[in-house]
């Protein structure tokens, strides 16, 4: 897989300040706050980032 280097989640809008962006990686995907870009990340590997994607819908 290739470093899509960081997303903003298709939920966000421009009126939202609660949003996440999204780097899928070869080890797996990271998420943080948009708002604070600097801050944590959340790093999950791939088995664990798909499982996190199908709680969503």
């Amino acid at each position: 897989m290739t470093d899509t280097g960081w997303v903003k989640s298709s939920y966000s809008t421009a009126g939202n300040d609660n949003c996440v962006e999204v780097r899928l990686t070869g080890s797996g995907a990271g998420v943080r706050d948009s708002k604070n870009p600097a801050g944590h990340v959340l790093r999950l590997r791939p088995a664990a980032w798909v499982r996190f994607r199908t709680s969503l819908t």
